[in-house]
Protein backbone atom coordinates (compact mmCIF):
# COMPACT_ATOMS: atom_id res chain seq x y z
CA UNK A 1 0.00 0.00 0.00
CA UNK A 2 1.41 3.40 -0.81
CA UNK A 3 1.19 6.29 1.50
CA UNK A 4 2.10 9.53 0.17
CA UNK A 5 3.44 12.86 2.23
CA UNK A 6 0.83 14.78 4.18
CA UNK A 7 -0.90 17.43 1.51
CA UNK A 8 -0.49 20.91 2.32
CA UNK A 9 -2.75 22.35 5.12
CA UNK A 10 -3.45 25.52 8.02
CA UNK A 11 -2.75 24.21 11.65
CA UNK A 12 -4.86 26.28 14.51
CA UNK A 13 -4.14 25.65 17.93
CA UNK A 14 -7.33 27.03 19.84
CA UNK A 15 -6.91 27.29 23.50
CA UNK A 16 -10.84 26.67 24.27
CA UNK A 17 -13.76 24.70 23.13
CA UNK A 18 -15.36 28.19 22.01
CA UNK A 19 -12.75 29.00 19.84
CA UNK A 20 -12.33 25.73 18.14
CA UNK A 21 -16.05 25.85 17.36
CA UNK A 22 -15.60 29.52 16.06
CA UNK A 23 -12.74 28.17 13.68
CA UNK A 24 -14.52 25.66 12.33
CA UNK A 25 -17.49 27.55 11.74
CA UNK A 26 -15.38 29.66 9.63
CA UNK A 27 -13.36 27.01 7.22
CA UNK A 28 -16.52 24.96 7.28
CA UNK A 29 -16.03 22.21 5.20
CA UNK A 30 -12.69 22.50 4.73
CA UNK A 31 -11.89 22.44 8.43
CA UNK A 32 -11.24 18.86 10.52
CA UNK A 33 -10.43 18.85 14.11
CA UNK A 34 -7.82 16.90 15.11
CA UNK A 35 -6.86 15.09 18.34
CA UNK A 36 -4.29 12.42 18.57
CA UNK A 37 -3.44 12.37 14.61
CA UNK A 38 -2.98 8.82 14.64
CA UNK A 39 -6.22 7.67 12.41
CA UNK A 40 -6.71 11.43 10.52
CA UNK A 41 -3.41 11.84 9.53
CA UNK A 42 -3.01 8.51 8.03
CA UNK A 43 -6.24 8.75 5.88
CA UNK A 44 -4.57 12.28 4.81
CA UNK A 45 -1.57 10.69 3.70
CA UNK A 46 -3.92 7.90 1.60
CA UNK A 47 -6.04 11.03 0.42
CA UNK A 48 -8.98 9.51 1.80
CA UNK A 49 -8.93 13.06 3.31
CA UNK A 50 -8.13 16.31 2.23
CA UNK A 51 -8.81 18.99 4.65
CA UNK A 52 -7.09 22.29 4.81
CA UNK A 53 -7.69 23.80 7.52
CA UNK A 54 -6.74 21.32 10.69
CA UNK A 55 -8.24 22.66 13.63
CA UNK A 56 -6.24 20.70 16.94
CA UNK A 57 -7.55 20.50 20.32
CA UNK A 58 -4.40 19.72 22.25
CA UNK A 59 -4.39 22.75 23.75
CA UNK A 60 -7.91 22.73 24.97
CA UNK A 61 -6.78 21.60 28.72
CA UNK A 62 -10.97 21.16 29.90
CA UNK A 63 -11.05 18.25 27.22
CA UNK A 64 -7.90 16.68 29.46
CA UNK A 65 -8.04 14.62 32.33
CA UNK A 66 -10.03 12.12 34.98
CA UNK A 67 -12.57 12.87 37.33
CA UNK A 68 -14.56 10.91 39.62
CA UNK A 69 -16.90 11.84 42.31
CA UNK A 70 -20.09 9.92 44.37
CA UNK A 71 -22.19 9.98 40.58
CA UNK A 72 -18.95 8.00 38.58
CA UNK A 73 -15.89 9.44 36.66
CA UNK A 74 -15.88 11.89 33.70
CA UNK A 75 -13.09 11.18 31.03
CA UNK A 76 -12.34 14.07 29.14
CA UNK A 77 -12.30 13.10 25.10
CA UNK A 78 -8.53 14.55 24.75
CA UNK A 79 -6.92 12.24 27.73
CA UNK A 80 -4.83 9.77 25.58
CA UNK A 81 -5.62 5.70 26.12
CA UNK A 82 -1.98 5.48 27.95
CA UNK A 83 -3.40 7.79 30.55
CA UNK A 84 -6.77 5.58 30.46
CA UNK A 85 -4.33 2.65 30.61
CA UNK A 86 -2.23 4.07 34.05
CA UNK A 87 -5.62 5.21 35.94
CA UNK A 88 -6.40 3.59 39.32
CA UNK A 89 -9.65 4.46 39.42
CA UNK A 90 -9.97 2.91 36.11
CA UNK A 91 -7.81 0.09 36.58
CA UNK A 92 -10.32 -0.52 40.01
CA UNK A 93 -13.94 0.03 38.95
CA UNK A 94 -13.90 0.41 35.46
CA UNK A 95 -12.06 -2.84 34.33
CA UNK A 96 -13.70 -3.40 31.13
CA UNK A 97 -12.31 0.17 29.85
CA UNK A 98 -9.31 -0.80 31.60
CA UNK A 99 -8.70 -4.36 29.61
CA UNK A 100 -9.96 -2.71 26.21
CA UNK A 101 -7.33 0.15 25.81
CA UNK A 102 -4.37 -2.33 27.81
CA UNK A 103 -4.68 -4.21 23.92
CA UNK A 104 -4.87 -0.93 21.36
CA UNK A 105 -1.68 -0.53 19.54
CA UNK A 106 1.43 -0.06 20.45
CA UNK A 107 2.82 1.79 23.26
CA UNK A 108 4.02 4.66 21.14
CA UNK A 109 0.23 4.66 19.95
CA UNK A 110 -1.35 4.71 23.04
CA UNK A 111 0.97 7.76 24.16
CA UNK A 112 -0.83 9.85 21.28
CA UNK A 113 -4.37 8.37 20.60
CA UNK A 114 -7.33 9.60 22.42
CA UNK A 115 -10.48 8.01 24.01
CA UNK A 116 -12.81 10.88 21.93
CA UNK A 117 -10.64 10.30 18.65
CA UNK A 118 -11.09 6.42 18.89
CA UNK A 119 -14.96 7.05 19.70
CA UNK A 120 -15.48 9.83 16.64
CA UNK A 121 -13.71 7.38 13.99
CA UNK A 122 -16.82 5.58 14.16
CA UNK A 123 -14.78 2.11 13.01
CA UNK A 124 -16.73 -1.00 13.41
CA UNK A 125 -13.69 -2.54 15.28
CA UNK A 126 -12.93 0.72 18.12
CA UNK A 127 -12.04 -1.16 21.24
CA UNK A 128 -13.40 1.63 23.44
CA UNK A 129 -17.00 1.57 22.26
CA UNK A 130 -18.24 -2.25 23.54
CA UNK A 131 -17.02 -1.74 27.33
CA UNK A 132 -18.88 1.82 27.42
CA UNK A 133 -21.43 0.51 25.96
CA UNK A 134 -21.88 -2.24 28.50
CA UNK A 135 -20.43 0.49 31.00
CA UNK A 136 -23.59 2.35 30.50
CA UNK A 137 -21.57 5.72 29.26
CA UNK A 138 -22.37 8.50 27.51
CA UNK A 139 -21.10 11.20 25.86
CA UNK A 140 -21.27 15.26 25.67
CA UNK A 141 -21.19 16.82 23.06
CA UNK A 142 -20.78 20.70 22.24
CA UNK A 143 -21.27 22.23 19.11
CA UNK A 144 -22.98 26.11 17.58
CA UNK A 145 -26.49 24.92 18.82
CA UNK A 146 -24.74 24.12 22.48
CA UNK A 147 -24.56 21.05 24.01
CA UNK A 148 -26.36 17.81 24.44
CA UNK A 149 -25.83 14.10 25.53
CA UNK A 150 -26.05 11.05 23.84
CA UNK A 151 -25.78 7.54 25.09
CA UNK A 152 -22.46 5.24 23.53
CA UNK A 153 -25.20 2.50 22.28
CA UNK A 154 -26.56 4.96 20.25
CA UNK A 155 -23.92 7.27 18.89
CA UNK A 156 -23.19 5.15 16.12
CA UNK A 157 -25.10 5.38 12.88
CA UNK A 158 -22.98 3.31 10.62
CA UNK A 159 -19.34 2.41 9.53
CA UNK A 160 -17.35 5.55 10.39
CA UNK A 161 -20.66 7.94 10.94
CA UNK A 162 -22.21 9.16 14.15
CA UNK A 163 -24.76 11.17 15.42
CA UNK A 164 -21.75 13.95 15.98
CA UNK A 165 -22.38 16.28 13.62
CA UNK A 166 -19.01 17.94 11.72
CA UNK A 167 -18.93 20.97 13.87
CA UNK A 168 -19.51 19.44 17.16
CA UNK A 169 -16.65 18.80 19.66
CA UNK A 170 -17.04 15.77 21.83
CA UNK A 171 -16.16 16.72 25.43
CA UNK A 172 -16.63 14.07 27.54
CA UNK A 173 -16.84 10.42 28.34
CA UNK A 174 -19.54 10.29 31.63
CA UNK A 175 -20.18 6.60 32.96
CA UNK A 176 -21.70 6.25 36.62
CA UNK A 177 -20.61 4.56 39.20
CA UNK A 178 -20.84 0.91 39.00
CA UNK A 179 -22.78 -0.98 41.77
CA UNK A 180 -20.11 -2.85 44.19
CA UNK A 181 -21.08 -6.27 43.35
CA UNK A 182 -20.41 -5.83 39.84
CA UNK A 183 -17.54 -6.20 37.45
CA UNK A 184 -17.00 -7.63 34.16
CA UNK A 185 -13.98 -7.80 31.27
CA UNK A 186 -13.55 -7.10 27.69
CA UNK A 187 -12.12 -9.89 25.69
CA UNK A 188 -10.30 -9.38 22.21
CA UNK A 189 -9.92 -11.61 19.09
CA UNK A 190 -6.86 -10.61 17.07
CA UNK A 191 -4.69 -12.35 14.29
CA UNK A 192 -1.94 -11.55 16.59
CA UNK A 193 -1.40 -11.39 20.19
CA UNK A 194 -0.67 -7.10 19.89
CA UNK A 195 -0.90 -4.04 17.81
CA UNK A 196 -3.65 -5.45 15.69
CA UNK A 197 -7.77 -4.75 15.14
CA UNK A 198 -10.22 -6.84 16.37
CA UNK A 199 -11.61 -9.55 14.72
CA UNK A 200 -14.37 -10.43 17.52
CA UNK A 201 -14.96 -7.70 20.53
CA UNK A 202 -16.71 -8.97 23.67
CA UNK A 203 -17.77 -6.51 26.82
CA UNK A 204 -19.98 -7.49 29.54
CA UNK A 205 -20.68 -5.98 32.99
CA UNK A 206 -22.87 -8.10 35.79
CA UNK A 207 -24.51 -7.07 38.78
CA UNK A 208 -24.62 -9.85 41.48
CA UNK A 209 -26.71 -10.53 44.03
CA UNK A 210 -23.62 -10.70 46.75
CA UNK A 211 -25.60 -13.80 48.78
CA UNK A 212 -26.97 -15.95 45.98
CA UNK A 213 -24.47 -14.74 42.45
CA UNK A 214 -28.10 -14.27 41.25
CA UNK A 215 -27.66 -11.92 38.06
CA UNK A 216 -29.71 -8.43 38.97
CA UNK A 217 -28.21 -6.75 35.65
CA UNK A 218 -26.13 -7.51 32.78
CA UNK A 219 -24.86 -5.45 29.84
CA UNK A 220 -23.47 -7.09 27.21
CA UNK A 221 -21.79 -5.38 23.89
CA UNK A 222 -19.58 -6.60 20.61
CA UNK A 223 -17.59 -4.74 18.33
CA UNK A 224 -15.94 -5.92 14.67
CA UNK A 225 -19.57 -7.95 14.31
CA UNK A 226 -21.79 -5.82 12.85
CA UNK A 227 -21.98 -2.07 10.74
CA UNK A 228 -21.28 -0.60 14.43
CA UNK A 229 -20.68 -1.57 17.78
CA UNK A 230 -24.21 -3.30 19.35
CA UNK A 231 -25.61 -4.06 22.46
CA UNK A 232 -26.83 -7.47 23.15
CA UNK A 233 -30.61 -6.95 24.87
CA UNK A 234 -31.54 -10.36 24.06
CA UNK A 235 -28.04 -12.18 25.68
CA UNK A 236 -28.97 -9.59 29.08
CA UNK A 237 -32.32 -10.88 29.41
CA UNK A 238 -30.79 -14.60 29.19
CA UNK A 239 -29.17 -13.92 32.08
CA UNK A 240 -30.90 -11.89 34.97
CA UNK A 241 -32.69 -13.66 37.65
CA UNK A 242 -30.92 -16.94 36.96
CA UNK A 243 -27.50 -18.34 39.18
CA UNK A 244 -24.28 -17.66 36.98
CA UNK A 245 -23.03 -21.05 35.68
CA UNK A 246 -21.34 -22.53 33.11
CA UNK A 247 -24.41 -23.50 31.84
CA UNK A 248 -25.96 -20.33 31.84
CA UNK A 249 -23.13 -18.95 30.22
CA UNK A 250 -22.95 -21.52 27.11
CA UNK A 251 -26.82 -20.90 26.29
CA UNK A 252 -25.96 -16.69 26.20
CA UNK A 253 -23.20 -17.22 24.16
CA UNK A 254 -25.62 -19.22 21.81
CA UNK A 255 -28.30 -16.28 21.70
CA UNK A 256 -24.89 -14.06 20.84
CA UNK A 257 -24.11 -16.17 18.10
CA UNK A 258 -27.57 -15.77 16.41
CA UNK A 259 -27.62 -11.57 17.77
CA UNK A 260 -24.18 -10.72 15.56
CA UNK A 261 -24.05 -9.70 11.99
CA UNK A 262 -20.49 -10.04 10.75
CA UNK A 263 -19.42 -10.15 7.35
CA UNK A 264 -16.53 -12.68 5.65
CA UNK A 265 -13.26 -10.13 4.82
CA UNK A 266 -9.80 -10.60 3.94
CA UNK A 267 -9.38 -11.08 7.76
CA UNK A 268 -12.00 -13.69 9.29
CA UNK A 269 -15.21 -15.44 7.60
CA UNK A 270 -18.83 -14.88 9.14
CA UNK A 271 -19.00 -18.17 10.17
CA UNK A 272 -15.74 -18.03 12.09
CA UNK A 273 -16.98 -14.48 13.66
CA UNK A 274 -20.25 -16.34 14.59
CA UNK A 275 -18.10 -18.94 16.56
CA UNK A 276 -15.85 -16.78 17.99
CA UNK A 277 -18.58 -14.72 19.24
CA UNK A 278 -19.99 -17.43 21.77
CA UNK A 279 -16.92 -18.68 22.72
CA UNK A 280 -15.88 -15.52 24.01
CA UNK A 281 -19.37 -14.77 25.26
CA UNK A 282 -19.22 -17.44 27.05
CA UNK A 283 -15.91 -16.59 28.28
CA UNK A 284 -16.90 -13.19 29.57
CA UNK A 285 -19.35 -14.19 31.68
CA UNK A 286 -17.27 -16.58 33.63
CA UNK A 287 -14.88 -13.68 33.89
CA UNK A 288 -17.18 -11.12 35.42
CA UNK A 289 -18.46 -13.39 37.76
CA UNK A 290 -14.74 -14.56 38.80
CA UNK A 291 -13.59 -11.17 39.27
CA UNK A 292 -16.98 -10.51 41.04
CA UNK A 293 -16.30 -13.34 43.25
CA UNK A 294 -12.58 -12.53 44.19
Amino acid sequence: MFIRRLPVFVYHTPASVGEALDLMAKHGDKGRYIAGGTDLLIAMKKREAMPEHLIGLSGVASLKGIASDDSGVRIGSLTTLAEIERSGIIGEQYLPLKDAVDVMGSIQVRNLATIGGNLCSAVPSADTAPPLIALNASLKLVGPEGERTVPVETFFTGPKESVRKPQEILVEIAIPKPDPASSGCYLKLMRRHAMDLALVGVAACLTLDSGTLVCKEARFALGAVAPTPIRLPEVEAQLVDKAINENVAAEAARIAGMQCRPITDIRASLDYRCGMVEIFTRRAVMGALRRITA
